[in-house]
């Protein structure tokens, strides 16, 4: 196995982790040559912009929607996936499912099991990579397994280094250039750190690491050395963004653990609430930028960061994260080791932002701990220069655990509280907001009765579709956000929303049905709903 550890940070990294040609030969990248019928990666594109260049439906008929047809699936799960869509076949996953159906009827082609021996709580997977006619997804118990399209049957399955107890693999993968990039998760876990992976697509073995928490160097030091308090943290539950012209890999880092005591890690706890930029080829380490500074909230950096051009040329990457901001990056001086912010906007309600929490009482602050934006992050339409950003309004108290307190056991939960409490459910609203992409002023805002955790797709129809957790899906005019068309399914929406072509015409898909612990709503089986013009 040739394995390179990168761990460093940015100037040691460089030094440590140089750049060597990748072993075997490289395949097509699935999104360089991407058809605009097709939707082939969590975000259709690698950059991650979510936007279709399809125009089919648009302002004048996108009234005439109906249902097509739909997909039941055979369990009531936390539908939280991103389809997929390559050739008229829509793959994607549950925690413990991979499905394909025909895209344009709904029909069955296969579905493919896989059991986990450590089932997870939240039983959340968010969707797969496709490269090559193969499949690339994790699960609960900390795998990455490769799946042939063409039938289901499973090609490879590997264990990553950090397999134990609440270890996770939820993200969909990013694959590109005979490589698959994943990251596990369970930073709010005692003793659990984030990684980054290279996969060699042919066989599964790793190519290549990044620790989140390096192991060595400057950066160590800005976490605690009292041997009682393991470090932990910067873990990945969304899919990462990838610039194929310069092999540059965006990845969201998410939050330190405890995740609310935090004189429990003092310092800057690098390079945990990052947004982190990678050199794909052999992991180290280009630039970062913490975008989330001495977290006491639990406001992981935690979704994908669109790569964009903007209409006055400016290199961006737009990442929208659970603080409640929209934080824009300029990347074009990523070489140089710098990801310096462009400008950062609200995305949703922040109070008591800067109140130290207690232990002797609750400290109520906004956005919570299911606040702000999740693992759907914000979308751009290049004809507007707009990026389309859903947040979550819902906020948390909480009351500090004693300083007394035991430190859980390795691979335990570890939040550093005694109680910690969402609003009621009934107050949990949501926002949908179009920003000025070259200088973050707000082109339009729609309050939502219901969060917004949905993916945000722009077309080129001049609309962006979107959905809420009260079961409404919505299309919005994507240029002053006039609801056009908006339909109740009956059911609580946190997946992805993809446009796509199949039997000849435009095609909306719709990830619906979300059971989940800690989200409001969701009772009913599982559905692929599918929209297009009657």
């Amino acid at each position: 196995m040739r394995l390179r550890l990168c761990t460093l940070n940015a100037v040691l990294a460089l030094a440590a982790c140089s750049h060597s040609p990748l072993a075997g030969p490289t395949h097509a990248a699935p999104a360089a040559n991407v058809s605009p019928g097709d939707w082939p990666a969590f975000n259709r594109t690698l950059a991650g912009d979510r936007f279709s260049p399809l125009a089919e439906i648009d302002r004048s008929n996108v009234g005439r929607i109906r249902a097509v047809c739909s997909y039941a699936l055979p369990e009531v799960t936390a539908l939280q996936t991103g389809p997929i869509v390559v050739g008229g076949t829509m793959y994607f996953t549950t925690d413990t499912i991979s499905y394909a159906i025909d895209a344009s009827n709904c029909a069955e082609k296969w579905r493919s099991v896989r059991h986990s021996p450590t089932p997870n709580r939240l039983a959340v997977n968010r969707g797969a990579a496709y490269m090559n006619g193969r499949l690339f997804r994790g699960t609960s118990d900390a795998h990455v397994i490769a799946i042939d399209t063409a039938d289901g049957h499973s090609i490879w399955d590997v264990a990553l280094d950090v397999a134990g107890r609440g270890v996770t693999v939820p993200m969909a993968p990013t694959a590109w250039n005979g490589l698959v990039f994943v990251g596990n998760a369970g930073g709010d876990l005692s003793g659990v750190i984030g990684h980054v992976y290279a996969l060699d697509a042919r066989d599964g073995h790793v190519v290549w690491r990044f620790d989140v928490v390096p192991q060595s160097g400057p950066a160590l030091a800005t976490w605690p050395t009292v041997p009682r308090y393991p470090v932990s943290g910067g873990a990945f539950w969304t899919a990462f963004t990838l610039d194929e012209r310069t092999g540059v890999l965006y990845v969201a880092a998410g939050n330190p653990a405890p995740d609310f005591d935090i004189a429990v890690r003092d310092g800057e706890n690098l390079y945990s609430n990052s947004l982190i930029a990678l050199n794909a080829a052999d992991g180290h380490m280009l630039a970062y930028n913490q975008l989330v500074k001495h977290d006491f909230h639990d406001w992981d950096v935690d979704s994908p960061a669109p790569l964009v051009t903007t209409r006055s040329g400016r290199q961006i990457a737009a990442s929208a994260n659970k603080d409640g901001f929209l934080s824009v990056v300029d990347r074009s001086r990523v070489a140089g080791g710098a990801l310096p912010v462009v400008f950062q906007v609200p995305t949703t309600t922040r109070e008591n932002v800067d109140t130290p929490l207690s232990r002797d009482r609750k400290t109520r602050f906004c956005p919570g701990l299911q606040g702000g934006s999740e693992w759907n992050g914000a979308a751009y339409h290049p004809q507007l220069n707009a990026l389309y950003v859903g947040a979550v309004d819902w906020c948390t108290s909480v009351q500090l655990a004693p300083a007394s307190a035991p430190v859980p056991p390795i691979g335990a939960s570890w939040f550093g509280a005694a109680a910690q409490t969402m609003d009621p459910p009934a107050n949990a609203k949501g926002w949908l907001t179009a920003f000025d992409a070259d200088n973050g002023a707000v082109r339009w805002k729609f309050a939502a009765t219901r969060p917004m955790l949905a993916g945000v797709t722009p077309t080129a129809g001049g609309l962006v579709f979107a959905a809420d957790m009260g079961g409404t899906l919505y299309a919005f005019d994507a240029e002053n956000g006039r609801i056009l068309w908006q339909t109740a399914t009956g059911q609580s929406m946190g997946g992805g929303i993809v446009s796509y072509s199949a039997g000849g015409r435009q095609l909306i898909g719709v990830a619906a049905g979300m059971k989940s612990p800690i989200w409001p709503g969701g009772s009913l089986a599982s559905q692929i709903l599918i929209y297009g013009l009657r």
